[in-house]
């Protein structure tokens, strides 16, 4: 249970840490999404570039069967070998 709780605090303060981050183009805002009762968690990119609408995934996380699984990780460092040091 402890790990589990451990894994739910590192997914969640690694989100919180990317969606600081605000894209210098447009006006785009990052949003957290943690849904902490089915163990998804993801940061999105919403708004606007322009004429252009951007909607989309940036990292998408899911806790499966006591496991981390990232499903999407569209940074350009790799969401993987992030630690959590400095949160």
């Amino acid at each position: 249970m402890d790990t589990l709780r451990n894994y739910h605090e590192l997914v969640r303060n690694l989100l919180l840490k990317y969606g600081q981050y605000k894209p210098s183009n447009g006006e785009i805002e990052p949003e957290v999404i943690l849904d902490l009762e089915r163990d998804r968690y993801e940061l999105m990119h919403v708004g606007w570039d322009n004429q252009r609408r951007v909607h989309g995934s940036v990292i998408h996380i899911d806790i499966i069967e006591g496991k981390i699984w990232i499903q999407h990780d569209g940074t350009n460092i790799s969401v993987k070998d992030s630690r959590d040091t400095d949160t």
